[in-house]
């Protein structure tokens, strides 16, 4: 057979020359990473699952366990981790703020705007985004998972690996810019010998159906002046592994042997219905990737070349040893021997060591020093294609030497690759985290918390991702506000993004005034900023 037939083309094809991918592609089950070998993974999830198996060992410096008893004594430095950390860094920005359109001039919007941080505050958004988000980096997607919380008093926010979605999309049914309409959120437990626990697989469904299936009864939610026959139930089961269905996957299961959860009230868990028109997961792709549902690692274009570098250094860390330690031969020389056996002992090398040597004797070294050296060049060159190929340059890599470092001019044309990357991967998440703050809204609506009709869209700003000169903006913005060319408002707001600790921009712009205010009630001079 020939090796193109076997070629399969897709988002996590880079990873095809991995022997435990080959087998996800091959459709053999035994020595899959991860649970992608699990009877219940539906085949078209099987690759996905080992790509995120493979992509994490990366990150913790375990991708030589990959490679089985070669790669016992592989050296890995954390190069992979500092890649994501750096892209991360980069991605989100120096701030995060939400933003609600019309905030300065609708009291509607300000409320929104005002429930939306108040609930980011308390949902901790911000560190659940840096955990989420490097998930997506890393592995490619990311997903986050919405809740109202009776106890609380408002919607409560998970983020869920990646690993554990499995949305049900038919073939040209649902494409990249549809929702599915059953998604489930699956995962084992292993079995516990000493508590006697079996093996469980637990399965959280969300799906959109038909309010009444039978009566065909439509209903008006505070959202939407139309009345709709949709709503979203969720099931929450689970079942032991021995008698999971070696034939089903994870949405053929039967439910005849599972087992229902309940929730804090009370309330069985087998087609609850939640009373919302929306299945409340945001699935957060890394990249546009066009058709496919889930998107790209940073890493996987980049995975051959930190195999490469780990290899060199690697060779470069024998070299050094021999180098430091360097070989030794002797001729000549009278050697301590061992009075019972009467063998030579081992010699070792110290400082200070005196070996007699006779007339004829000699003392030879291996010098490996220029291997060494040519070694060490080899990995900087790796490291330069490393920051070419993930779009990183030296200076956020932090491979380049301060003293070392080009004009501004230059400095700023070489971030050109990362401030394409960066514009690229905030435009995939352009549509998601609107999404989610209009899933946070009409959750508030649904517990009636806010009245209903339609709310303002909301959105999350990041902050910048380049070297600023704090400055040359300043002064920008103080001669443009003074010649009326720019407003205060986007003067206060470029200031925001260029770094100044400005935590909220309306209410900057209402301090400014109300000192104006005050400045012309004394008599005094005001300036404009």
């Amino acid at each position: 057979m020939r090796p193109w037939r076997n070629l399969i083309v897709d988002t996590w094809g880079a990873l095809s020359y991995k022997p435990a991918f080959q087998r996800a592609s091959e459709g053999r089950l035994s020595g899959l990473p991860g649970h992608a070998g699990a009877t219940w993974v539906p085949e078209a999830d099987r690759r996905r699952l080992a790509a995120y198996t493979l992509l994490a060992a990366y990150d913790t410096n375990q991708a030589a366990a990959l490679l089985g008893e070669d790669g016992a004594d592989r050296r890995e430095y954390g190069d992979p981790a500092l890649i994501v950390d750096q892209t991360l860094t980069h991605l989100i920005g120096e701030t995060q703020q939400i933003v609600v359109g019309g905030a300065d001039d609708s009291e509607a919007a300000r409320a929104a705007e005002s429930l939306l941080r108040e609930w980011a505050e308390r949902e901790h958004l911000w560190m659940r985004m840096q955990h989420a988000e490097r998930n997506a980096v890393l592995l490619g997607d990311t997903v986050y998972l919405l809740a109202w919380s009776r106890a609380k008093g408002r919607p409560t926010l998970k983020t869920i690996d990646p690993g554990f979605y499995f949305p049900v999309l038919f073939d040209d049914a649902v494409d990249a810019d549809e929702y599915p309409t059953r998604v489930h959120l699956a995962w084992e437990t292993p079995a516990d010998p000493a508590s006697g626990r079996k093996g469980t697989l637990r399965r959280v469904t969300y799906e959109l159906g038909p309010v009444d299936a039978d009566s065909g009864a439509a209903r008006a939610y505070p959202w939407s002046a139309r009345p709709t026959d949709v709503t979203c139930y969720l099931t929450d089961a689970e079942w032991d592994l021995e008698q999971v269905d070696q034939a089903g996957a994870i949405d053929a299961l039967s439910l005849r042997r599972a087992r229902f959860r309940t929730n804090a009230d009370g309330e069985v868990l087998d087609r609850l219905d939640l009373h919302i028109d929306f299945i409340p997961i945001v699935h957060v792709p890394n990249t546009i990737n066009g058709a496919e549902h889930f998107g790209q690692s940073t890493l996987l274009k980049a995975t051959q070349l930190l195999d490469d570098l780990g290899a060199a250094d690697t060779d470069s860390q024998r070299a050094s040893a021999t180098t430091g330690s360097p070989i030794i031969g002797l001729s000549g020389a009278r050697l301590p021997v061992d009075r019972t056996s009467g063998r030579p002992l081992p010699v070792k090398v110290e400082p200070g060591m005196v070996w007699p040597l006779g007339e004829t004797g000699q003392l030879t070294t291996v010098d490996t020093s220029a291997q060494l050296s040519e070694l060490r060049a080899y990995v900087e060159a790796l490291r330069d294609r490393l920051s070419v190929v993930t779009r990183l340059p030296a200076s956020v890599l932090g491979t380049m030497d301060a003293s070392q470092a080009a004009s501004g001019y230059a400095m700023q044309l070489s971030f050109g690759p990362l401030d394409a990357m960066v514009r690229s991967m905030r435009l995939a998440r352009a549509a998601k985290y609107p999404l989610l703050l209009k899933m946070v809204l009409r959750l508030y609506q649904a517990a009636g918390v806010l009245p209903p009709g339609q709310q303002p869209p909301a959105s999350i700003a990041f902050g910048s991702y380049l070297p600023t000169d704090q400055a040359s903006v300043l002064d920008l913005v103080v001669k443009g506000v003074t010649a009326g060319v720019l407003s205060l408002e986007t003067g206060v707001r470029m200031l925001v993004d260029a770094g100044f600790p400005i935590e909220d921009a309306t209410e900057e712009v209402a301090r400014i005034w109300e000192q104006r205010d005050a400045e012309l009630g004394t008599g005094g001079t005001v300036n404009e900023m």
